[in-house]
Formats: structure tokens, sequence, C-alpha cells
């Protein structure tokens, strides 16, 4: 059995990789959904910017002031989470009781159920978007972001993020997952 390093401390290329493949992940989209509906304009570049502005949001505002908040990382002496958001966090609100770190999907409106709605719905809406008004370019970009939700599940979340992370007991992603 092979032992995982607890990091309080992510490594600065982890938190890079991690935050890089998240705004790859959000421009490629976007650039799918206006190439998708680009039969019409508007409505492409609506989605588009609407959708972006969404997933920069829940990953750069609402996830620090729901879900940081309640994570060991804010209280860990010297520490970096591995999305950096805990060095963030601060400005937006004091510390909360680690134990309630697992109300993070809870609710509809949850930020786990905005995040996941951030990774998925350009996937379908591309989809729709391609069946109405096929392109190669639009095909690129829907292949693009599957490979990326792709390499986020097996190699992010599954290598470089959970298993080295403090709060995986009480995370209830890494319980989906079968980490713990």
């Amino acid at each position: 059995m092979t032992t995982v390093t607890i990091h309080t401390r992510y490594p600065l290329r982890s938190v890079a990789l991690y935050n890089g493949v998240t705004v790859l992940h959000f421009g490629l989209a976007t650039a799918g959904l206006v190439i998708a509906f680009s039969r019409w304009p508007i409505l492409g570049w609506l989605l588009g910017v609407v959708y972006f502005i969404f997933a920069l949001a829940q990953m750069y505002l609402i996830m620090p002031l729901k879900v940081c908040p309640y994570c060991v990382y804010r209280t860990l002496s010297d520490s970096r989470c591995v999305s950096g958001l805990n060095l963030l966090s601060p400005r937006f609100g004091r510390v909360r009781s680690p134990e309630e770190f697992g109300r993070r999907a809870e609710g509809v409106l949850c930020h786990n159920h905005l995040y996941m709605t951030a990774l998925i719905a350009p996937l379908v809406l591309m989809v729709v978007g391609l069946v109405l008004n096929y392109s190669v370019a639009g095909l690129a970009c829907l292949l693009g972001v599957a490979a990326l939700m792709a390499f986020r599940y097996f190699i992010l979340f599954m290598r470089v993020a959970c298993p080295h992370c403090a709060m995986k007991g009480r995370c209830p992603n890494a319980k989906a997952m079968g980490i713990v």
C-alpha cells in the first residue's frame, strides 16, 4: 500500500495546473458556444459571455465566499490549497467551522451544483449548437472541453488534488469519487 502525502502547502505547479486547466476549460467552452451558435451571432455571443461570467464567478467569487471559509486551509499557517483560493478567501469573510465543510453539497444552488454546471453545461449547449449548425471548429472546441473535463477528473482530482488534500475526509466530492 502506498502512502499519500497530505499537502498543507500544495506545490505551485499543482496550483498553476489546476487554475490553468480551469481557465482554459472556461475559455474554450466560451469559444465553443460562440462558434456552435455562429448562425445566430447575438445568441452565440450572449451564451458565451454569460457562461464565461458565470463560470468565473462561481469559481473565483462564490467558492471563496461559500466553501473556503469552512476549509482547514484557511487556518493552517503558511498553507495553500490546490486552487490557491484560501489565500484570497480571507478578504471575503471570517473562518467558519471545518466540521461544516460538507455543507458545500447541500441545496439546489449549492457550490457543488454550480461548479458542475459550469463544467458540464457548455458541453450540452455546444452539442445543441452543433446539431443546429455543424462546424469543424465547433466540434474541435467540444472535443477539447470534453478532454479537459476528463483530464480534470482522472488526473487533477484523482492524482494531483484530492488524494493530497487535508480536507478529503470531510469532502463530499472526495467521498463521491471513492478517494476516502
